[in-house]
């Protein structure tokens, strides 16, 4: 597809401007009002150089430049050159790029031949897969989606919270109080009590955490009790877990997590000692890291377990060594800003120049209308809940609205629970904020089900159209609306771009937003199958093109797109 900042570059560079070929690009610019062309270059900087005022400049170069088949017009704008695309140009070189493509446009070849490691959702064995975990998961997995459309070969990872002190409280509470029945009846739930109620229990007795940490010792040195336990809470957890992965289209290439990682632990505290980054620190042993501004890590305790940074470490280079990765991602709350640091710092204390390619993702959380998320203190909202009852309230609403719809109950899942995933990914990862029914499946908002709808609705024109030739006029997309809608679909390749280099799956909610609202106003605006044959097949190309980039869209997010809603 042809880089239109690319090609009044090279017109600028052919007028010897004085300045090199990245800069211009560099400093060509979207104007802020569509009148004012499709892009602009600010002359200010060529004031120095030419000694004249940045608008005498811009009316000199505007009336010296050579007619290009790819620019309508050039004209002057005080200090700024305004450039208009040739619009028929641009809606061949889109639509056939489109077509040619096909679910694959705005894919790249940017990452051929580098490994990428993605590691996301991370949930705890034995604790209950909750509304708060969804974030890292539909973040996480957008990226893996992205960085593979980018050419990277990718590996997802589950690191799977399936060690450390809570499995020692987990066995506690199993022999004080465990049923085999109810555990087998209903896992979560029933493990979610026992860690509840021995949380309780310890608050009251303090000996009990000291009890849960000796399990966990044993657990560490391979008691046969504890470790039969752990591998029965660990069996149950993940048919559980994979329930709710299975709803939301998420796969992963590895589930290995904290207990494997484990058995490295020896041979990293071995090597922290040879390379005396150890320190002994009130019965403990940890790492110093006031020379970074960043608090001491603790890497053994005084007990002589090991924590979960020695675990974090091991990971690290495991991974290296594995996967030869380009970047090592980890999708994980900003919560955990300060741990990551710490990680990346001990790498390069350890001599690991490849340190900076671990790369810390942060978000922000989420919570419910007047309510808070504790599982220490049961207070859960369960994910598989949530993304049901997402079903239901979707189906309530196919049955008011077109009940006679086949395979609602399907397109109610992929509708329901495609409405919570785009909402997780509409904002900043960053940012904070409060998940509402409302919001969420409004067909007529922000949301997902508003861009499911328009695909549907361009399926829908697509497939009763009566195509009378496979020629297409390109010159009557000419118009303003067929421009906008054309101009955000020439964006997309751009925002994947930008969602992969800066882990922002929002680059593409966003612009799949723009490009269903540019359609709906060109829907509204243009007839497409009451117009002259020569029209409609321009009009269906465009159509066709749309819903082939929305579908890719909402893919790379992990949605799926019903055929009909």
């Amino acid at each position: 597809m042809k880089d239109y900042k690319e090609i009044i570059a090279k017109i600028l560079v052919d007028e010897n401007i004085g300045l090199e070929y990245e800069e211009i690009k560099n400093t060509i610019e979207t104007p802020p009002d569509k009148n004012m062309g499709d892009y602009a270059f600010p002359c200010f900087k060529l004031a120095k150089i030419k000694r004249n005022a940045p608008n005498k400049i811009a009316e000199e170069i505007a009336d010296s430049i050579k007619k290009n088949e790819n620019i309508e017009k050039i004209i002057s704008t005080g200090p700024y050159l305004n450039f208009f695309v040739d619009k028929t140009l641009l809606a061949k070189n889109i639509i056939e790029e489109v077509k040619s493509k096909g679910e694959m446009y705005g894919s790249s070849d940017i990452g051929k031949g580098k490994n990428v490691v993605v590691e996301f959702s991370s949930t705890n064995i034995a604790k209950p897969f909750h509304i708060g975990h969804i974030r890292s998961t539909v973040i996480g997995n957008a990226i893996n989606k992205i960085y593979k459309f980018c050419g990277y070969n990718t590996t997802a990872v589950n690191y799977i919270g399936d060690y450390g002190t809570q499995f020692g409280m987990m066995i506690s509470a199993y022999k004080l109080w465990g049923d085999d029945e109810k555990i087998n009846a209903n896992p979560i739930k029933e493990l979610l009590k026992l860690y509840v109620d021995y949380n309780t229990l310890a608050k009251e007795d303090p000996e009990k955490m000291d009890e849960a940490r000796r399990w966990f010792s044993e657990l560490e040195n391979e008691n046969p009790e504890a470790v039969e336990l752990w591998k029965w809470f660990k069996e149950v957890s993940l048919s559980e877990l994979d329930r709710v992965y299975n709803m939301l289209g998420v796969e992963f290439d590895s589930y290995n997590g904290e207990a494997f990682s484990s058995q490295f632990v020896d041979d990293i505290i071995k090597e922290l000692r040879e390379k005396d980054l150890l320190v002994k620190s009130e019965g403990a042993e940890i790492i110093d890291l006031e020379d970074e501004n960043l608090p001491n890590m603790i890497v053994i305790k005084s007990d002589g377990s090991s924590t979960y940074i020695t675990r974090d470490i091991a990971t690290a280079i495991y991974r290296k060594k594995e996967y030869e990765f380009e970047k090592n991602i980890y999708v994980v709350g900003s919560q955990q800003i300060l741990h990551f640091n710490q990680l990346i710092v001990t790498l390069k204390k350890m001599g690991y120049d490849w340190a900076e390619e671990c790369i810390h993702v942060p978000f922000g959380m989420v919570s419910l209308k007047d309510q808070t998320l504790s599982t220490r203190k049961g207070q859960v909202v369960f994910l598989e809940d949530v993304l049901n009852k997402a079903v239901e309230k979707t189906l309530a609403i196919i049955n008011e609205r077109n009940p006679g719809l086949d395979d609602k109950e399907e397109v109610a899942k992929k509708v329901g629970i495609g409405a919570v995933i785009f909402q997780e990914l509409f904002s900043n990862r960053i940012k904070d904020y409060v998940f509402d029914w409302d919001n969420t499946l409004n067909y007529d908002g922000e949301t997902g089900p508003y861009v499911q709808y328009t695909i549907a609705r361009a399926n829908s024109i697509v497939n009763k159209a009566n195509l009378s030739s496979d020629e297409v006029d390109y010159s009557l997309l000419s118009g303003e609306v067929e421009f906008d809608l054309l101009k955000t679909l020439y964006d997309f390749p751009q925002r994947v771009l930008e969602a992969m280099e800066k882990y922002e799956p929002s680059y593409i909610t966003r612009q799949l937003i723009e490009i269903a609202s540019a359609f709906n106003k060109f829907y509204n605006s243009c007839p497409i199958l009451n117009a002259d044959d020569k029209t409609m097949n321009a009009r269906l190309a465009l159509t066709d093109a749309t819903r082939t980039v929305l579908k890719t869209g909402l893919a790379l997010l992990g949605i799926q797109s019903p055929e009909k809603m």
